[in-house]
């Protein structure tokens, strides 16, 4: 069955075959560790985290992720997002001069915050 209101492709691995290959099936328990991964349209792993069961994931923060892949994807890797950034505000610059700097950057970033 294919739900239409998800924004985005999800799986399910009945036999384990995708958890033995991406390295987050447990032999002994017969199941998988909760794992999300973010894969590029060329189909290279951009992103990805594996939590044990007790632990909750943040969809909001995928989604977050997502998009900051995106945006650095379409780009063309001009543009770099820093931590927690969301659509909309400041991105970085990559090169020689963002090295040793980005705490720069992020303090004139607050400024538009304000």
């Amino acid at each position: 069955m294919i739900n239409k209101d998800i924004p985005f492709l999800m799986l399910s691995d009945q036999d384990g075959s995708i958890g033995k290959m991406y390295g987050i099936y447990d032999e002994d328990s017969g199941v998988e560790t909760r794992g999300r991964f973010i894969i590029d349209p060329d189909g290279i792993i951009q992103g990805f985290e594996v939590l044990t069961p007790p632990v909750g994931r943040n969809v909001s923060e995928s989604i977050r992720q997502v998009k900051a892949f995106q945006l650095v994807r379409e780009s063309q890797g001009t543009e770099a997002t820093p931590s927690g950034w969301k659509p909309g505000k400041p991105t970085l610059k990559p090169g020689p001069d963002l090295v040793g700097n980005v705490w720069k950057v992020w303090k004139v970033s607050e400024a538009f915050e304000e």
